[in-house]
């Protein structure tokens, strides 16, 4: 029981924290239009699609994780997110995240494989409705698709500006 109590709080946390994230790109002072020109400075490309996606994904996934629905999928979903971000927004500044490095998009990718890792618990909607889709492999899957996702999306999108 304090295994599927424990996780129930580790999905709460990290489900509404991305949604949060989510929701700020659309909602938050800048909008939708900030966001835009904020992924466009990152070299994303078109910066409008953008936006608009890492927006929903980052909703949907924390919706999901929040939930336990599809618990595997939606840590696939981390992943790709947070290794996108590490490698266009964070990229070379370090590792601590007060000096913009990367240190917040690792950790919060790897909990995400780790829930991949033990699954979502007893008090989650996979397992009132009995999907299995954590253990076993999909730790693996999470950190092969969602690395490949991200990777597949920088190989046709980003295009960092020159450096100065």
């Amino acid at each position: 029981m304090s295994h599927d109590i424990g996780m129930l709080v580790i999905r709460l946390a990290l489900g509404l924290m991305l949604v949060a994230h989510g929701s700020n790109k659309v909602f938050g002072p800048g909008g939708l239009g900030g966001t835009t020109g904020w992924f466009e400075s990152l070299g994303l490309r078109p910066a409008w699609l953008h936006a608009r996606l890492a927006a929903a994904t980052e909703i949907a996934a924390g919706v999901l994780l929040a939930l336990g629905l599809l618990t595997g999928p939606a840590c696939t979903a981390y992943v790709g997110l947070m290794a996108v971000a590490a490698l266009t927004d964070h990229r070379g500044k370090g590792y601590f995240v007060f000096k913009g490095g990367s240190e917040y998009v690792l950790l919060v990718g790897l909990v995400a494989v780790g829930v991949a890792c033990v699954g979502p618990g007893a008090w989650s909607l996979d397992d009132a409705l009995g999907i299995e889709t954590a253990g076993g492999w999909w730790p693996v899957a999470a950190v092969v698709a969602g690395a490949g996702a991200a990777l597949g999306l920088l190989a046709t999108s980003y295009r960092p500006p020159p450096a100065s």
